[in-house]
């Protein structure tokens, strides 16, 4: 998790650091990113890098944790099915690209399976697990597809309509 000292930066100093770690983890998996393109690019010194996150991984899952907050900004454990699927449809097919589709692209291509996050799915009703899942699945699929995204996104949202009968998917 960021310290403390990194998420009382100034606004500035702390989007500057932000936009690097975005960029170098949009272009180049968790295995090969370097800390030394990051601070060139963020304009600090390595000693601030490790003062402001403990190594690599940790400065990828504070990444991670802005690009779900940008991706899903309004839903919560108590989102509805049918906000689940306007989000995913949203992200899939928004005019303007979200700023962190690359990022995730190669999260979910490359990284997502050298990269274990404490699973708060665990505690979520099967019906609800399953629809999270499958949203992931569809983003996956469409992000190696992008050709048949509309595709993913109606089997999704029968998919949804079989779970949550009683929901507009």
């Amino acid at each position: 998790m960021a310290s403390k000292t990194f998420l009382n930066l100034a606004p500035k100093k702390k989007q500057r650091i932000t936009t690097a770690l975005l960029t170098e983890f949009s272009h180049y998996p968790l295995v090969k990113a370097q800390v030394a393109r990051i601070i060139k690019n963020a304009d600090i010194a390595r000693g601030a890098f490790y003062k402001y996150f403990d190594d690599l991984t940790d400065a990828y899952d504070y990444i991670y944790r802005c690009a779900l907050a940008d991706i899903r900004p309004h839903l919560s454990s108590n989102s509805s099915a049918t906000e689940l699927l306007d989000a995913t449809r949203d992200f899939l097919t928004a005019t303007s690209a979200s700023p962190y589709f690359e990022f995730i692209k190669l999260h979910l291509t490359v990284n997502e399976k050298t990269i274990v996050f404490t699973d708060h799915k665990r505690q979520l009703a099967p019906k609800r697990w399953a629809l999270i899942n499958l949203c992931h699945q569809t983003i996956c699929e469409a992000m190696l597809d992008p050709k048949h995204t509309a595709d993913y996104l109606a089997r999704l949202e029968a998919v949804s309509l079989t779970l949550f009968p009683t929901q507009k998917g």
